[in-house]
């Protein structure tokens, strides 16, 4: 029987409702962006979550399972976001690039405690979970370090330092998490006006 994959509404991508993180992750995203990793228990997560501490161990056997489960979710939200934002924009490297800076922007102030958290406490993951938590982070570089290099080759970027220049974007992106509140003076659409202007002008966009 052939199957077919489910469409996707264009756009979803820019659309953001409540958080859907099952109960005991929303418990220790809120611990952690409160008490950093180190000063959170697994008490004081269960306490959170409305579960007991042999509750919580069955689902989740360890504090760094919740936070491995916790910023694996976050980075495969943020990639499947990007992905869609770059196969909904148009063909020229210039827009490509605009809609995957503009996907890192509303990420990280939509979900700012789930970006927040996964970029801090990175240091507080065990060798192995760093490392396949950073070659997920990788991925989502190499996806923005592409459309620099492919817009520089055909001169609609002028930077003389393409990974450099992309790297710097996407540190820009990413510490929006630690300063954007949405009862600020910027709304959400004003600040991905202003960033992507900054953007273009830091790989030297014609």
């Amino acid at each position: 029987m052939e199957t077919r994959e489910e469409a996707v509404e264009p756009g979803t991508w820019r659309q953001y409702g409540p958080s859907t993180l099952p109960k005991p992750l929303e418990a220790a995203l809120e611990a952690f962006a409160e008490r950093g990793y180190d000063g959170t228990s697994i008490r004081e997560v269960a306490a959170r979550a409305g579960l007991s501490v042999p509750g919580l161990y069955h689902h989740y056997p360890s504090k760094q399972a919740l936070l491995v489960s916790l910023t694996t979710l976050v980075m495969r939200d943020l990639l499947d976001r990007s992905r869609q934002a770059l196969g909904e924009a148009g063909p020229t490297p210039s827009e490509r690039f605009d809609a995957v800076v503009e996907s890192l922007l509303r990420y990280h102030m939509f979900r700012r405690n789930q970006a927040f958290v996964a970029s801090t406490e990175m240091r507080s993951m065990e060798p192995d979970n760093r490392k396949a938590y950073i070659a997920l982070r990788d991925e989502q570089q190499r996806m923005l370090d592409e459309i620099v290099r492919d817009g520089v080759a055909s001169g609609e970027f002028g930077t003389e330092f393409p990974e450099d220049a992309s790297r710097a974007v996407t540190t820009m992106c990413v510490a929006v998490a630690s300063w954007y509140r949405p009862d600020g003076p910027l709304s959400p659409d004003e600040v991905v006006r202003r960033y992507l202007a900054i953007a273009r002008c830091a790989v030297g966009a014609r």
